[in-house]
C-alpha cells in the first residue's frame, strides 16, 4: 500500500529536482513563526458585532498600524486609517467628499495606497510569498506584487512604479485596489479562526454568520448546544425542531424560520389562533428595533404557547423509551393535577398556570392532537427540504466537532462532565459505560449518524441528539435539568434554578484542569482549555482566566440578552507566536458609529501567557502534517530517485 502511495506521489513530483524543491520549501515553512489563531464564542446571531470583531482581528489590525505608523500619524489619523481597513467601501465614500480638487484626491490616493502596501507587507512578513499571493485580490495580484517587492537603488524603475500608480488612479481603479488591500490585511492578521460554539439562537442573524464562515479562509467550529439543536432538527428530531421554533418565538426571531429558511409557519399560526390567547409568560422577550404591533405580538405569543406545548408532549415518549437517559422526573405534563392546577416536583407541590393546557388530555398528556401532529410533520418536511438550511447544516457538520485538540490546547464549548470529586462522570449507554473523552466521542458518533440518516426520526441516535441539548450528562448542557417548563408555569423562582455540573466550579482548580488535559492526551504543562457556554460575569468581578491560566472562558456576552449580566460585550482570544492575549469588548452599537467617530469597541487586553521563544510552525498541528509530507517525500526520493 505504501508503494502504491509513492507511485501516486510520483505523478505529482516526476523528477528528483521537484521532490527536492518541495522538501526544501516545506522544511523552510516549519521554521516560520506560527500564524495567529483567533477564538470567538457564543455569537448567538449577533452578526454585526461578529463582523466588526472579524474585521479588526480583535484589535490586531490596529496594533500593526500603530507598530508601523505611531511616529508618523496622530491618534485620530490612526483611527481613520484603521476604520478604512475595517470598512473600506463605506469609509472611501465618506472620505472622498471632503476633497476640493482632483489633485488633492490624487495625492491622498498615492499616500493611502503606499501606507496600505506597507501594512500588507508587514502583516504578511511571517508568511510565504505563495500564501500572500493567495490572499491578494485576484484582479490586482500582478500590480500589488510589483509594488510590494519594488527595490530600485539605481532609479532604473522609478518612472515605472510612478506610472503604475498614476494609471491605477486615472483608470479609476484606486478605490477597488484600496478595498482589495483592506480585505487582504484583514485576512493576513488572522491565520485561522476557531468558533467555540453557539452560532444560533437569541440574536437576529445567525444565517449571516454562517454565510461569513462558509466563505472564510480557514475556520473550525466546536458545536454549542444551540448549534446541535438546529442540527438535530435537520436530522429529523421533532422535539429539537419544536425547541428551535419556541426559542425563535421567545426572542422575536421567527423571521429566521420563515423568511430566511423558507419554512411556512401558517399551519402553526392557525393552530395557535384556534387554541390559545394572550399570555404574559409567552410574550416575546427580545424586541428588535422595529416596534411590534399589538396584533404581531399577540400572534407570536400564541405561536410560542402552541409550540411549547408540542415540545413538552414530544419529550415524554423519548424519556419513556430511553430509561438509560434517567429523565423520568422530567415527565412534567404527567405530574400536573389538571383539576387542582398543581404540579409535584421533587416532593414539593406548586400551583401551575394552566391557561396553556387547552390541547392537553389529562388522561394522556403526551398525546398530540391530530392537528398538532400534522403541524409538526409539515414543519419537519419543510426544514429538511430548505436549500439554505441544508447548506448551512452541512457546513456545520463538515467543519464542526464536539471538541478539538489544536496546537496543544483543548477547545470545548460546554463541559467535560465530572463528579464532585473531579473524576470523569460515567454514563451507561446501550449497556456500555463511558466517561471523559470516550463519552464525548460516543455523543459525536450518535450525532453524525443521526445527521447522515434524517429519515430515521425516532431511533436512538436521534434521541441522543436531543439528550445533548438537555441531558444531565451532556457535555453541551452540563446541568441537572432544563427548567423550561417551570419558568413558564410556576411562579416560585427556586424551581427555575438549574444546578450545574461540578465542572463549573472545579474548573477553578488547576489540578482538575491538568487531569482533563491529560484525559485528552494533551500536555498538562503546556496546554490550556478554551471554553465557552457560560457568560463570565465580569460586572461581578469574575475572572475569565481560571486555574492559574489553565482554563480560559471566552463567553463574555456577545449576545445582547446577556450583556446586562456580564457588563461587557464578549471576550475573544488571540494566540500568536508570542503567546495568548484575551481581549474584552465594549458594547458594539453600530458600524455607523465606528465610521463616524473612528472609535473602536475594544477595551483591555489581558496577557494570558508569554512564550519565552517564538512558537514556530513545526510545533503546531499544521507542522505535524508538514512533517508527515516531508517524510513521504523523502521516502519517494529514496525509493524512486536514489536507486
Amino acid at each position: 500500500m505504501n508503494l502504491q502511495y509513492l507511485d501516486l506521489l510520483a505523478q505529482k513530483y516526476e523528477s528528483e529536482e521537484k521532490v527536492a524543491t518541495e522538501i526544501i520549501n516545506l522544511e523552510a515553512i516549519l521554521d516560520l513563526p506560527k500564524g495567529t489563531e483567533h477564538f470567538v464564542s457564543d455569537l448567538h446571531g449577533e452578526y454585526q458585532a461578529f463582523q466588526h470583531v472579524l474585521r479588526n482581528g480583535s484589535g490586531n489590525v490596529k496594533v500593526k498600524i500603530m507598530d508601523l505608523f505611531q511616529e508618523e500619524l496622530q491618534e485620530s489619523e490612526i483611527n481613520e486609517f484603521a476604520t478604512l481597513i475595517y470598512y473600506p467601501e463605506e469609509k472611501l465614500k465618506m472620505t472622498k467628499i471632503h476633497f476640493s480638487s482632483k489633485q488633492e484626491l490624487r495625492e491622498w490616493y498615492i499616500e493611502t495606497i503606499g501606507r496600505m502596501l506597507k501594512l500588507v507587507s508587514y502583516a504578511a512578513s511571517k508568511y510565504t510569498r505563495s500564501k500572500l499571493r493567495k490572499a491578494l485580490p485576484k484582479q490586482f495580484v500582478y500590480i500589488i506584487e510589483e509594488l510590494l517587492y519594488k527595490k530600485d537603488e539605481f532609479d532604473n524603475k522609478k518612472a515605472y512604479y510612478e506610472k503604475m500608480l498614476d494609471r491605477i488612479i486615472s483608470l479609476k481603479q484606486a478605490d477597488k485596489l484600496i478595498v482589495g488591500l483592506a480585505y487582504t490585511t484583514q485576512r493576513l492578521v488572522v491565520d485561522h479562526l476557531h468558533v467555540v460554539g453557539d452560532i444560533y439562537d437569541r440574536g437576529p442573524d445567525p444565517h449571516l454568520i454562517m454565510d461569513t464562515l462558509i466563505n472564510y479562509h480557514s475556520v473550525d467550529i466546536q458545536w454549542g448546544n444551540h448549534d446541535v439543536l438546529w442540527a438535530g432538527a435537520f436530522a429529523g428530531s421533532k422535539v429539537c425542531l419544536a425547541n428551535i421554533i419556541r426559542i425563535c418565538a421567545r426572542y422575536n426571531n421567527l423571521d429566521i424560520i420563515e423568511d430566511v429558511y423558507g419554512i411556512n409557519l401558517r399551519p402553526l399560526l392557525n393552530l395557535a389562533e384556534k387554541y390559545y390567547d394572550d399570555h404574559p409568560a409567552f410574550r416575546p422577550k427580545r424586541v428588535t428595533d422595529e416596534t411590534l404591533t399589538e396584533q404581531e405580538q399577540l400572534q407570536i405569543t400564541k405561536i410560542h404557547q402552541a409550540i411549547a406545548i408540542i415540545q413538552f408532549k414530544l419529550e415524554s415518549p423519548i424519556i419513556k423509551r430511553r430509561p438509560c437517559l434517567n429523565m423520568e422526573d422530567r415527565l412534567l405534563l404527567e405530574k400536573v393535577d389538571y383539576e387542582k392546577k398543581e404540579v409535584t416536583l421533587h416532593g414539593n407541590t406548586y400551583s401551575v398556570d394552566s391557561a396553556c393546557f387547552a390541547t392537553v388530555n389529562p388522561d394522556n398528556p403526551a398525546e398530540l392532537l391530530e392537528e398538532e401532529q400534522q403541524v409538526i410533520d409539515k414543519l419537519l418536511f419543510s426544514i429538511q427540504h430548505s436549500e439554505k438550511l441544508t447548506r448551512h447544516m452541512n457546513f456545520l457538520m463538515k467543519k464542526g466537532s464536539l471538541y478539538l485538540r489544536y496546537n496543544g490546547n483543548l477547545l470545548i464549548h460546554g463541559c467535560i462532565p465530572l463528579d464532585e470529586n473531579g473524576s470523569m462522570k460515567e454514563m451507561e449507554i446501550e449497556g456500555k459505560t463511558y466517561a471523559g473523552r470516550e463519552l464525548l466521542d460516543v455523543f459525536e458518533r450518535y450525532l453524525r449518524y443521526a445527521f447522515a440518516h434524517p429519515e430515521e426520526t425516532d431511533d436512538f441516535a436521534t434521541d441522543m441528539v436531543w439528550y445533548l441539548w438537555t441531558g444531565e450528562n451532556s457535555s453541551l448542557f452540563g446541568k441537572r435539568e432544563m427548567t423550561t417548563f417551570e419558568r413558564y408555569f410556576i411562579k416560585e423562582k427556586e424551581t427555575h434554578k438549574e444546578r450545574k455540573n461540578p465542572y463549573y466550579y472545579l474548573r477553578e482548580d488547576e489540578n482538575v484542569c491538568r487531569s482533563m488535559l491529560a484525559e485528552f492526551d494533551l500536555d498538562p504543562e503546556q496546554g490550556r482549555i478554551i471554553n465557552g457556554h457560560t457568560p463570565v460575569k465580569e460586572i461581578d468581578g469574575e475572572d475569565p482566566i481560571k486555574a492559574n491560566g489553565k482554563m480560559i472562558v471566552i463567553d463574555g456576552g456577545f449576545s445582547k440578552a446577556y450583556q446586562s449580566t456580564t457588563g461587557i460585550a464578549g471576550y475573544t482570544l488571540l494566540y500568536n507566536s508570542y503567546g495568548m492575549q484575551l481581549v474584552a469588548h465594549q458594547l458594539f452599537n453600530s458600524k455607523e458609529e465606528v465610521l463616524t467617530k473612528g472609535t473602536d469597541v475594544l477595551s483591555v487586553k489581558r496577557l494570558v501567557n508569554e512564550e519565552l521563544e517564538r512558537k514556530k510552525v513545526r510545533e503546531t498541528n499544521i507542522g505535524a502534517r508538514l512533517l508527515k509530507e516531508i517524510e513521504s517525500l523523502n521516502d519517494l526520493r529514496e525509493h524512486r530517485y536514489m536507486k
